[in-house]
């Protein structure tokens, strides 16, 4: 059985998914929104309203850290 996460406490929440990535690729845990919003101000896109909503999503989805 699952337990049921709390509401408003995103940042204490384990990811749903978690992808492990040599040590020499990533050195901290990134999450997925944390990644594109890098990715995106790297491309000299500008962020809008809703970036940090979705960003916050995708962390709460997929993770990325080391071995």
């Amino acid at each position: 059985m699952k337990k049921e996460p709390k509401k408003g406490s995103a940042s204490l929440e384990e990811p749903a998914h978690q992808i492990r990535l040599p040590g020499w690729l990533v050195k901290e845990e990134v999450g997925l929104g944390d990644f594109v919003t890098r990715l995106t101000y790297r491309a000299g896109i500008q962020p809008c309203a809703g970036c940090q909503k979705r960003a916050a999503g995708l962390n709460r989805w997929v993770s990325f850290s080391r071995r």
